[in-house]
């Protein structure tokens, strides 16, 4: 990576895991040698399936950024997506690291039904080459949601 992308990278991971010591939780970030910054190259760092992957999606939402958190191997189902929010992205880390932790203020966050199948899921932690294993329970108490949301649909 460029210098100046390192740099992003840098602080994205640091602000999430600020975030993260406020809940005693910073110590459980996993940082691999390679990149995890797609869901198939994180299964493939973390040994795991790609669904159990909590991948994190952004939007721009009547002007506001949201996250919506999914299965890794769930897609946007552009109806159900549009029948609950909008349009498009913004948010505060860097791409291939963007989680829920340490965001911008009034990004709103929302958990979609997919990860539920799961009891653990591994979301990103700011960079392309990091993540954190966690419950559902503690993915919720951590990403804080506004709700859980049905906009994605699981392959065939």
């Amino acid at each position: 990576l460029p210098d100046a992308e390192r740099e992003v990278c840098a602080m994205s991971l640091e602000r999430a895991k600020a975030y993260l010591k406020e809940y005693k939780m910073e110590d459980q970030i996993r940082e691999f040698p390679v990149s995890s910054a797609t869901v198939e190259l994180a299964a493939e760092a973390l040994h795991t399936e790609a669904g159990r992957i909590a991948k994190t999606l952004s939007f721009l939402v009547d002007g506001e950024a949201v996250l919506i958190v999914c299965a890794g191997d769930a897609r946007i189902d552009n109806a159900k997506y549009k029948a609950f929010f909008e349009v498009e992205e913004r948010i505060g880390h860097a791409i291939g690291g963007v989680c829920p932790f340490g965001i911008k203020e009034g990004v709103r966050v929302y958990l979609d039904e997919t990860l539920k199948k799961y009891e653990t899921v591994f979301p990103a932690c700011g960079s392309s080459n990091s993540a954190i294993e966690l419950t559902i329970p503690q993915l919720e108490q951590l990403a804080k949601p506004v709700c859980w949301v049905d906009v994605c649909k699981l392959p065939a």
